[in-house]
């Protein structure tokens, strides 16, 4: 579910979009990834850009999509993180 690279953390979250609030929900043991809500519904990209944003704001660093798109499971890039740092900000 997190994995440290050479351009940062790799993060891998299921997102469920059309929350009521922002959160991350802790780890999500059947799927193995971490579950992050969003306020924003699932159309046009406004789930993704309201994860990435948030998330960017949360860890102070540059989030990239690297897979999934279109789904609600995800692989985040957190660009220059480390797995310490990004576990202690999330809260996990």
């Amino acid at each position: 579910m997190i994995k440290q690279t050479k351009n940062g953390v790799v993060l891998l979250v299921h997102v469920q979009p059309n929350a009521k609030k922002n959160s991350v929900e802790g780890i999500d043991e059947w799927r193995g990834r971490i579950k992050i809500k969003v306020s924003a519904p699932p159309v046009g990209g406004k789930a993704n850009r309201e994860l990435t944003k948030f998330l960017s704001k949360l860890l102070e660093k540059e989030i990239v999509i690297l897979r999934g798109e279109t789904s609600r499971e995800k692989e985040l890039l957190i660009r220059g993180a480390s797995i310490e740092d990004v576990k202690k900000k999330l809260g996990i």
